[in-house]
């Protein structure tokens, strides 16, 4: 199979996988909603999962693959699998010893962490303090994701991408458990709360045990023991530093979107949050997906040398994250009150707070396709070595961030931070365009990559006239019921995928006859 062969194949197990965990990630959502609405036990609770959820993002789906996987690469093709895997094991174990640390300072710092991300929340003393209850409970949450990044990053060297693409659906289920537990044995919303920081917990530890068993039938012994150090290790520590920032803006983002957030109106964080899970869904199931692909594909051609395998691989990456997230963004603009109305509308996630979540939606939607374009632009960084350039744009754009998100929350409240984040995330990725091509890093073919991206648009364009007239004659007076909202919602997505699809198919999108190939071999198996 051609690289781009792989890549896809890839990339398409990985994004089943993560839809299946989105699914369940929005039961979770629902069943929060329902219980806690956009009031100060969401709040709290949200404002405490932010932080091992930011970590999570930093090292599962950012610094700590994009790390390890380039060395480990050039480590199996160099010296074979015997050392590569002694280099896996050091890191495994030196990494534990790490992070057990980390825990520690984590749940016992926690009053001055959570005085950092919410510093609003010390005018009310008791929603202060059950933040820091459930940030001290679902700290030890890091140790487990950590390691479950370790581990993905082991497996997608090794070809196999399910069993960590999976992970998630396992926290999402020991959430979901907790829920209803908290529903069932439980009067009061603060021990229901408690229970679900409990289920976290929970979830990171079924989530690590799942990758133990298919590490030891790709011939890894996870309790091996061994040694704490390999050399190998000093390089990695050295593209991990600074990966941490140039791999993960958008996330650095967010979180300053939640701080900044627990000055304004009680309900603004929890409508974000919201809002932002919706995004993390064509990001989660599409763009990082691309991305985990893209990535040893990479690092094997770097390690080759193959040099025009890079610029193909990468070109073909960002051609097809632009297929598939431009539409998402159209859509997601269009349909964001009825999507927002048929998933949370019930219970105590009431018509306010359905609004107050689509307008933050609004604006970060408009910003998805550089968010995810970012994320398999960086990778090319990391596969040179070039950890330098990442930081520094990475810099700009959260200071930029900051500077927007100051200036924008005082006219436009909450949906200020939001747009702040996406227009950070459009400075990101042009900055590490523009290097690029100033540097000549790689000889990209850029015509064919701007008709792609022309092809995309138009397409979307069109998808997006057609859906929102439909949404006009659909639309209710009195606001969304469940039943409006789920007509609304189905039609827009049934004609906005054959009205899209049908245009690619006119203008004979690449990608879209890629997609197809793959799919008639699998046939043809």
């Amino acid at each position: 199979m051609s690289e781009k062969g792989k890549v896809t194949r890839a990339a398409g197990i990985v994004g089943s996988a993560t839809l299946l965990s989105r699914v369940f990630g929005y039961i979770r959502d629902m069943v929060t909603a329902y219980y806690f609405g956009a009031g100060p036990l969401a709040d709290a609770f949200i404002a405490a999962f932010r932080i091992p959820n930011m970590l999570r993002r930093l090292f599962a789906e950012g610094s700590l693959s994009i790390s390890f996987v380039p060395v480990f690469t050039e480590t199996l093709s160099r010296d074979g699998r015997r050392e590569a895997f002694r280099m896996a094991g050091a890191a495994l174990r030196l990494l534990s010893l790490i992070l057990a640390v980390v825990a520690v300072i984590g749940v016992l710092a926690s009053p001055w962490i959570v005085s950092a991300i919410a510093a609003g929340f010390k005018g009310d003393p008791a929603k202060f303090e059950l933040t820091v209850l459930l940030s001290r409970i679902m700290f030890p949450y890091v140790v487990f994701i950590c390691l479950v990044a370790l581990c993905m990053g082991i497996l997608n060297v090794l070809g196999h991408f399910a069993a960590p693409a999976l992970a998630p659906v396992a926290l999402n289920l020991a959430m979901i458990a907790a829920l209803f537990l908290g529903g069932v044995v439980a009067s009061d919303g603060e021990t229901r709360v408690i229970l679900l920081a409990w289920g976290v917990l929970l979830g990171g530890l079924l989530q690590l045990g799942m990758q133990v068993p298919v590490l030891w039938r790709r011939g890894f012994n996870v309790f091996k023991p061994g040694p704490l150090w390999h050399p190998a290790l000093a390089t990695v520590g050295r593209l991990m530093l600074p990966a941490v920032f140039g791999a993960a803006v958008y996330q650095v983002n967010m979180f300053i979107g939640t701080m900044l957030a627990s000055l304004l109106d009680t309900g603004s964080i929890t409508g974000l949050y919201y809002a932002d899970r919706l995004v993390q869904f064509p990001l989660g199931v599409f763009a990082i997906s691309i991305g985990t692909a893209v990535l040893p594909s990479l690092s094997r051609q770097m390690a080759e040398k193959d040099l025009a395998g890079v610029a193909e691989t990468f070109s073909f990456g960002l051609r097809f994250t632009l297929f598939i997230t431009l539409p998402a963004t159209v859509g997601l603009v269009v349909l964001r009150n009825p999507l927002i109305a048929l998933l949370f509308g019930r219970g105590a996630f009431d018509a306010a707070a359905v609004s107050l979540t689509a307008d933050a939606l609004l604006f970060y939607a408009v910003g998805l396709w550089a968010i995810s374009c970012v994320r398999v632009t960086v990778p090319l960084y990391y596969a040179f070595k070039d950890t330098r350039t990442p930081v520094q744009v990475a810099v700009v754009a959260i200071v930029m961030n900051i500077a927007l998100s100051c200036l924008l929350m005082g006219p436009m409240a909450h949906r200020g931070l939001a747009l702040a984040v996406s227009l950070s995330s459009m400075a990101n990725f042009t900055l590490l365009v523009f290097l690029l091509v100033k540097r000549g890093m790689v000889q990209l073919d850029y015509g064919a990559i701007l008709v792609s991206v022309m092809r995309s648009g138009a397409a979307s364009l069109v998808m997006g006239v057609v859906v929102w007239r439909g949404l006009v004659f659909l639309r209710p007076d009195g606001g969304y019921t469940f039943l409006s909202a789920a007509v609304s919602t189905a039609f827009g997505v049934t004609a906005g995928a054959a009205v899209y699809f049908g245009a690619a198919r006119l203008m004979k999108s690449p990608e879209l006859l890629t997609v197809q190939q793959i799919l008639n071999k699998r046939r043809g198996r």
